[in-house]
């Protein structure tokens, strides 16, 4: 009796290509698809692989059980074909599955180093980072780092790198939900196919920040206030996200920037920013009204450095009545010693300033004298630092980190935009302090630290990094 063998133009053996890098398989002629070992959508995929199946009658196919680091998968087929004047055949055998490392053009291009083909060049021309600390955990907290190459810090900025333009595109308008910005794209021919007819370009976004921040100056342009509900042209800058906000501390008047391209239409500046920030001390306040969450109210107040010598006290209408009381320390801008440039104070020409001290906001330096390790943390992004940074330059980046820690301990509206994670040695109850003004961080306020939120180092622990051990 003569033996028939339906497999016969079948192949025993096939092969299947697989990227490492993203783990998916190649389908051809260039799609990519995802699929698990041993589940429907990779038996899907090997079945197509087999060549012949066309030809018999499929009845039933499936994984016979492999390591999992093998890179040969088998699969037991049944089939059925019909032969000899209507005579049916059924026959089971076992095709092997030989799996290729291929990587996709994406991944080719990471193990290349030819990576990025668009990159998103953020500046803000001020003199710290602390706007860029705020732009790190924001994108931690909303996971925006899905789709980035790396990240490279620059002199006044940092750079970020894309696959493509789409994923670039995506990330500038969640930059645009956070921050005013304005950005302006160019182009750089990289390559050309002259007989298909495609050129493959590298594109560059430049996207700019304003130069104004939380706590700065500012003098509005005259028609620029009359905009914002006339309020006074010196104003003083209490919250950037992407709405400007700006206060006149002399009757707390409230205004907002709420279309980055208006800011960019006038273009001003900061008349005067932390750095010239000075200490008083509260010596007598009364509270005038109460405005939404500010509190006008008149102050008497003395530098803090010369007031045991009877220095000179000054009188000024402040909007943190609602914070102060006799004997706090607060900062604030000292007018009477600052010079500025004539073109920054023209708005102001005519206008008589009510008082030479603009207070700012508490100072609780007094109280940071005594040493405290902080429970909490923050995740941060691997960020490559430029060449050449020196020593005076970490001692400022290590300036500007503490000072945005500070910001968060001191400003509960800003933490609640942000993931703050218990350190590893934190207690479960809330550390105690002596003073009940201090800026502190309740443990309720902490989420716990999880693997994929760790990305590069962390922050915020209360040990600060020293400079070879210099002070």
């Amino acid at each position: 009796m003569a033996r028939v063998d339906i497999t016969e133009g079948i192949p025993k053996q096939v092969d299947a290509f697989f990227c490492k890098g993203c783990e998916r398989y190649l389908s051809p002629p260039n799609q990519w698809i995802v699929a698990e070992l041993e589940s429907k959508e990779l038996l899907t995929y090997c079945l197509k692989r087999i060549r012949g199946l066309n030809k018999v009658r499929l009845i039933d196919a499936g994984f016979v059980w492999t390591e999992p680091h093998s890179k040969r998968l088998k699969i037991r087929l049944k089939i059925q074909k019909e032969v000899f004047n209507g005579t049916i055949v059924q026959q089971d055998f076992l095709v092997e599955v030989v799996i290729q490392n291929h990587f996709c053009d994406s991944c080719h291009r990471v193990e290349a180093k030819d990576t990025w083909n668009c990159v998103a060049q953020v500046r803000q021309h001020v003199n710290h980072k602390r706007t860029f600390l705020w732009i790190e955990q924001m994108i931690v907290k909303h996971k925006a780092q899905t789709h980035l190459l790396s990240i490279k810090e620059e002199s006044d900025g940092l750079d970020f790198y894309f696959h493509n333009q789409n994923t670039c595109i995506k990330f500038i308008n969640f930059l645009q939900t956070i921050v005013p910005v304005t950005f302006k794209q160019s182009k750089q021919l990289v390559g050309a196919d002259l007989k298909s007819n495609s050129y493959n370009y590298k594109f560059t976004y430049s996207i700019e920040i304003p130069p104004v921040c939380k706590d700065d100056l500012v003098c509005l342009p005259l028609k620029l206030a009359n905009q914002l509900g006339s309020i006074s042209p010196l104003v003083l800058c209490y919250k950037v996200s992407n709405v400007m906000s700006f206060i006149d501390p002399f009757t707390a008047q409230v205004g907002e920037i709420a279309d980055p391209n208006k800011y960019w239409a006038y273009s001003f500046r900061a008349l005067a920013t932390r750095e010239r920030l000075v200490e008083y001390i509260i010596l007598d306040i009364d509270i005038i009204s109460r405005k939404g969450k500010f509190a006008l109210a008149e102050a008497t107040v003395a530098k803090s450095q010369t007031i045991e010598k009877n220095s000179h006290s000054y009188f000024t209408i402040t909007h943190l009545g609602n914070v102060l009381n006799v004997g706090d320390a607060v900062f604030g801008y000292d007018l009477e010693n600052s010079n500025f440039n004539d073109s920054d104070i023209a708005p102001m020409k005519g206008k008589k300033v009510r008082s030479e001290v603009i207070l700012v906001k508490k100072s609780y330096e007094a109280m940071r004298k005594k040493p405290k390790r902080r429970n909490w943390k923050l995740a941060q992004l691997a960020i490559q630092t430029g060449d050449g940074r020196d020593k005076r330059g970490r001692r400022v980046e290590n300036d500007d980190k503490e000072e945005f820690l500070r910001d968060l301990e001191e400003d509960p509206d800003l933490r609640s935009q942000i993931n703050l994670y218990k350190a590893e040695d934190a207690p479960n109850e809330d550390m105690t302090v002596d003073d009940d003004d201090y800026p502190d961080i309740k443990v309720d306020e902490l989420i716990e630290m999880v693997d994929d939120l760790t990305l590069g180092t962390d922050v915020g622990e209360g040990e600060e990094d020293d400079d070879d051990g210099d002070t």
